[in-house]
């Protein structure tokens, strides 16, 4: 069966190539990128090496929260229905840690977009088969701190993308209960893997990109995958695991949603 599968973070490493890989089995595949230019020349470069027409590209800038809307927008006036969400766009390092709206840019591009995306596209989820949600995690865990969410305590880089990675765990953990015919699953695809990220932040790999790839698209499309949900996927050991205790904090989860409902809703975000 054909599905429709948006990846975010697709004109870029494991993101691109996993888009890749899809489309080589001739499903819908739905990119994302920050730079219409780079985004263009990404579907046509998948297309054509695909051999398949039905690839589509929307841009949007995750560390601007508000230009979710568009981008949402146009997905949910194109396309009828979403099977699988894949949340991998990430950021680790960069020269602008804060965004317009005060955030650190680990956290809104990490793990606010996710929420707002995914939460916008459930109607199109509800209408697709067997659908599901996979969020990009790390083996970088670390507790939130809620001032640090909402932009009033300044952390470093590292801390930043630990937490943020934390946070995306714990909510896929969360969707997973609110939301049981949608599955849901958060993965490490694997540490220090080949990626521009990576390459940037620290100059060396311990994998191959095609790793991640491969986990990715076989948490996507596997049978062996059909109907698991709420659980984490460690790529490092090639299993599930456990991930950050905090995840299994039925407490911390509530007060982590609760912080970000209220955060979403004072930027004016519709969430």
């Amino acid at each position: 069966m054909t599905k429709t599968i948006l990846i975010t973070g697709s004109t870029d490493g494991i993101g691109k190539l996993t888009a890749l890989k899809i489309a080589n089995d001739g499903h819908v595949v739905i990119l994302h990128g920050r730079n219409s230019e780079k985004l263009e020349n990404t579907l046509l470069e998948i297309k054509t090496a695909s051999n398949n027409q039905s690839i589509f590209g929307y841009t949007a800038d995750f560390s601007d929260l508000s230009s979710l809307k568009k981008f949402t927008s146009n997905i949910i006036e194109k396309h009828d229905s979403l099977d699988i969400i894949i949340n991998n766009a990430g950021i680790f390092s960069t020269s602008t840690p804060k965004t317009k709206d005060g955030y650190d840019v680990r956290f809104s591009v990490n793990f606010f977009a996710p929420v707002i995306l995914t939460s916008t596209l459930l109607s199109l989820l509800k209408k697709g088969h067997n659908s599901k949600i996979i969020n990009l995690s790390s083996a970088a865990q670390a507790t939130i701190s809620l001032e640090a969410l909402k932009g009033n305590e300044t952390l470093g880089m590292q801390q930043a993308y630990a937490q943020s990675k934390l946070a995306i765990t714990m909510w896929s953990f969360y969707l997973a209960k609110i939301y049981p015919s949608i599955n849901t699953i958060a993965v490490n695809p694997g540490s220090l893997l080949n990626t521009k990220m990576v390459q940037e932040a620290y100059g060396q790999f311990w994998s191959s990109a095609d790793k991640g790839v491969q986990i990715l698209y076989d948490l996507a499309l596997s049978h062996s995958y059909k109907n698991i949900s709420g659980k984490y996927f460690d790529n490092d050991k090639g299993a599930f695991g456990s991930a950050h205790a905090d995840s299994y904090n039925d407490e911390k989860i509530e007060e982590l949603m609760k912080v970000t409902t209220e955060i979403l809703r004072n930027s004016n975000l519709n969430y």
